[in-house]
């Protein structure tokens, strides 16, 4: 958020949050559709934005283990708990 309000507006920062909030949202909702991508591991991508967020299942709620650039390396945030 800090860089959106930095290099473009907090309009933009407000944006950014709100579609993540929502994606973190549906993917409590419905966390089994989306696909595991490594091990329990399942990937979230924002649809404007070039950021995407790992989370696994942890009974009956969802635990988000990193939320990531797209150019991030792929392993940053996967060996978490």
């Amino acid at each position: 958020m800090e860089y959106y309000e930095r290099v473009a507006a907090p309009e933009l920062a407000d944006e950014f949050y709100q579609e993540l909030r929502r994606a973190m949202n549906d993917s409590a909702i419905r966390p089994e559709s989306y696909s595991i991508r490594l091990r329990d591991l399942r990937r979230v991508n924002l649809p404007r934005f070039p950021y995407h967020f790992l989370f696994r299942i942890a009974g009956e709620a969802v635990r988000i283990l990193v939320v990531r650039h797209h150019r991030r390396d792929p392993s940053f945030g996967i060996h978490r708990r």
